[in-house]
This record gives structure tokens, sequence and C-alpha cells, in this order.
């Protein structure tokens, strides 16, 4: 038995039932370099996944590296009961960088506590517990972030204290609107979200908590101006907006640093986590001061924003700026997507979108009327035949058949072209 499936075998016999690696047999990461991997026995990969869009300027970046373990000889652990200057110079950075007038930044170490505490602002800045999300949405695994995620497989429990609402959602290929133009798609999720508030609440909504691209939903990406004709209905209303930044955050996208700015918004808070801290457990709120301040209540927080992990945030964002990592991403998305477009347009199971580095091929049946179902079995013969060539992807979407393809915002031409090479070849193999 190989040493990969020793570990599984150990994985499977003390971790929680539902935690799935990815692959039949699972890939056991030991070490990593720029845009690669290895595992236990010195296999090689290509890593256009970043654990989940985790690892943003790539495998142990040499400033990261050495602020972590700068910051880890003088001291690990604070909590936010003293004083500490990496975390107020990071919120500083980042307070500055959001966009969002006198802000003020609460750390916390998951984008579902992230997003969790949002939502219990944003309930108690408006005395309101309806929420509106969207359709196709994922926020979190928390009590209160399982409210607002609208994906079945996703969902332990719909238990909530919550009274939630979803809104037509980007997602727009299985959906009513499939084959409207963009103009025409925008103005019926309007319609939707009026008919919904007119309907469905008593006006009194506390907040419209969205994705700019919806990540686990498969990066399903709205009409520029989306959320801004939404926000237009719902203004009328003093409903706040919560933008989820989590995947999209940090120049992902690679034409703005937030995914909300492609919608002419600014919104009243933003949760951030994921590549924030290239791998280190970071994440938060930044929100209005006066939405922030209206929690009066003692409060604290025993790891979020601790020294290390906000050394680890404030080198990733100067690395990124320093570097222009935005315009790679740009560029490399580009070039990833005129790199597959030949191959998938000979592949009629598949459907390629996109924007900046966030990639992704939907796999679905044609063969009944273009009702385009959806094909899992697909998506995961293509998911193993690139790992058998040494390449990592991820999977979403809410039926599972959506193959996500992210790689570091450093990523080069050549390490673009490598994976351009073996996801075609898959693709080929699976026609």
């Amino acid at each position: 038995m190989s040493t990969n499936d020793l570990l599984h075998n150990r994985y499977k016999a003390i971790m929680a039932p539902y935690l799935n690696p990815l692959y039949t047999s699972p890939v056991s990461i030991d070490r990593g370099q720029g845009s690669y991997v290895w595992d236990v026995e010195d296999n090689q990969y290509l890593d256009f996944f970043g654990g989940v869009l985790t690892t943003m300027i790539g495998h142990n970046n040499p400033a990261v590296t050495e602020a972590i373990q700068s910051q880890a000889a003088k001291v690990l652990h604070t909590s936010t009961l003293y004083l500490s200057e990496p975390m107020i110079e990071f919120a500083e950075e980042i307070g500055a960088a959001s966009g969002i007038p006198d802000a003020r930044v609460f750390f916390t170490t998951s984008g579902s506590e992230a997003n969790d505490t949002a939502l219990m602002l944003a309930t108690s800045f408006r005395d309101s517990n309806e929420i509106l999300a969207m359709r196709h949405s994922y926020h979190g695994r928390t009590f209160a972030t399982q409210a607002v995620t609208s994906q079945s497989t996703w969902l332990s429990s719909r238990i909530s204290g919550l009274s939630v609402n979803y809104v037509q959602g980007p997602y727009r290929l299985r959906s009513p609107f499939q084959n409207m133009a963009d103009e025409e798609f925008t103005k019926a999720c309007v319609l939707d979200l009026q008919q919904i508030l007119d309907t469905a609440t008593t006006g009194n909504v506390a907040c419209l908590i969205f994705e700019p691209i919806q990540g686990v939903g498969g990066f399903a990406i709205p009409p520029d101006g989306f959320f801004g004709e939404l926000n237009k209905v719902l203004s009328n209303y003093g409903t706040l907006l919560i933008s989820d930044e989590v995947q999209t955050g940090w120049g992902r996208t690679g034409d703005h640093f937030w995914g909300y700015e492609a919608h002419g918004i600014i919104p009243d808070m933003l949760t951030f986590a994921k590549g924030v801290g290239n791998g280190a457990t970071l994440a938060g709120v930044i929100a209005r001061a006066e939405i922030m301040e209206n929690i009066t209540a003692l409060n604290f927080s025993t790891f979020g924003g601790n020294p290390l992990s906000c050394a680890a945030g404030l080198a990733t964002f100067k690395e990124l700026i320093n570097q222009n990592m935005l315009k790679n991403a740009s560029e490399m998305g580009s070039r990833l997507m005129q790199g597959l477009r030949p191959t998938v347009d000979k592949a009629p199971w598949l459907k390629l979108r996109g924007r900046g580095l966030m990639v992704a091929l939907e796999a679905v049946r044609t063969e009944h009327d273009n009702t385009f179902e959806p094909y899992p079995q697909r998506a995961s013969e293509l998911l193993e035949a690139c790992k058998q060539n040494g390449l990592l992807l991820g999977k979403g979407g809410a039926f599972g058949n959506v193959i996500r393809i992210t790689p570091m915002l450093n990523v080069t031409p050549d390490e673009i072209d490598e994976g351009i090479s073996i996801l075609n070849e898959a693709i080929l193999s699976c026609n």
C-alpha cells in the first residue's frame, strides 16, 4: 500500500465522515514552491486551485515566509485584548483599500466567521432578522451562514432564527433567464427582487449579502453593474449591502482589487478571508463606523488578528501591490481562456466562463433539448484526468459539475501554458 493510501486510511478513521477530499485517491500535499506542490511520495503537481483560492501568491513565497518567521521569533499570540502593531498596521492598510468611508475592521479566523459577524452587525443595526441572499450562494458553514447559503448539497441545517429570501442570482445557464442578454437579464432580476420585497418581507430587510462572483456556486458571473441596479431598489428600503469578497477580493478578478468595484457601488460592509494571508489563518469584516459601533456589548477575538497572521497578510498585501499582480491576473486569465477556447468549442458538453483568474468549465448534458442538465460524472472524469497528468483543480457548482481553475496571482506564462496543455488533453480524452 502506498504512503498516500495509508494516509487516506488514517484520515478516514479519525476525521469527520462528511469531510471528503478531492479525487478517488486523494493527494497528500507535503511541500510547495511557487505554483507547484509535491506529495509525500515526491510526485509533482501544478497547483491551479491553491487550497481553495487561499495560496494567493505562491507556495513558500519568500516575502510572506520571511514575515512569518520574523514575527514568530518575536511573539505568536496576543488576542485583541492587547495592542498589536501588525494587527493595527494591517487594519489601517485594508481599511484604506476597502473604499468604505470611515472604515472599521474586525478580524476573524475564517470566511464563515466573517460572514456570520457581518450578519450580526446588519441585523443589530437594522433591528431586523430579515435577510436577502442570492440563489446558488455559499457563505459558510456556521449556524448563521448556512441560513444564507442556497445550495442543498452544502446545507447541514435549515434551522435558523433568520428570515431569509433568495433573489435570482448571476447563474443563468439553467435559470428561467438563460437566453436573455445582459441588460434584459439584469432587469428581470431587479423585477424578481422587487416582487420578493413586496410579497415575502415586511419591507424592513436588514441586508443583502452577495458574492460579486459566486465561488462555490461555480464562478457564476453577473453583468457589470448588476448589483448597482439591485441597490437602486434596496436603497429605498434602507437595506444594507454586504459584499462577500472571500474569493473575489485581493485582485483575483484581475480588473479590480475588490469584486464589488465592477458594479458602481460601495457596500456598507465587506468580508474577506482565504488568500488574504497567502495561507495564514486570517479573515474579517470591514464596515462603516456607524454600523460597527452599533454593537455595545463586550466583544473580543482570541485568534482574530493574531500577530503571525497579520504579518503574513501585510506581506501578501504589499507583494500584490508592488508586483502589480492585478495586471498579471488579468493578462494570465485572458491567456488561459484563449488557450482553452478552441478545445472547449469542440466539446459540446463543456461551457467556459471566467474573469481574471477565476475560470470555470461547466459539464452539462446537451442531448435533451438544450436543457443543459448537470453532468457531474463527466466533471469528475475531467478532474481525475488532469490530476493524473499533474494538474490540481477544484470543483463547484450546485450539482458538483463545475471545474474551478484558480492559478496563483503571480503565475507565469509558462505555467499557464503548461496548465492549458494538460487541460486540453484531458478534455479531448473525455470527449
